[in-house]
């Protein structure tokens, strides 16, 4: 199936989308608590997907110690205009005093996919729980 040639509107909408998508990180300590958090924030429509990277090792200070502890990374396709929501419901679910919440620009990517994430992350959920 051919697509159909890019007007300079759908060019301007994907621009957009480019602009909204990131990629954030976020570690959990354990299993049950990285797939509670990813399923949370997918079914809050708060991210349009989460992988769990299992058995990372993470070195860092804390309270004046060095840690080295093995933990598993979830990378979280958002965007922007949710951002907000999401680290509010990240800080609700994780363990942790101080949660990884880092966030990354999608500089570019496929234009199905930079539009599926827009799509699976509109009209979150906000209510309170």
């Amino acid at each position: 199936m051919l697509r159909q040639p890019l007007t300079e509107a759908s060019i301007m909408e994907v621009n957009i989308m480019r602009d909204e998508a990131l990629v954030v990180l976020v570690t959990a300590g354990n299993r049950d608590e990285a797939a509670r958090i990813a399923k949370a924030l997918v079914e809050d429509r708060l991210a349009a997907c989460v992988n769990i990277v299992p058995s990372i090792r993470s070195i860092y200070t804390w309270q004046g110690e060095v840690c080295d502890d093995e933990e598993l990374l979830l990378i979280i396709k958002t965007r922007k205009g949710v951002m907000d929501g999401l680290k509010v419901r990240v800080r609700e679910l994780h363990s942790y005093e101080v949660p990884e919440v880092i966030a990354f620009s999608i500089c570019d990517g496929s234009i199905d996919y930079l539009a599926w994430i827009e799509e699976s992350t509109r009209n979150p959920r906000t209510a309170p729980r």
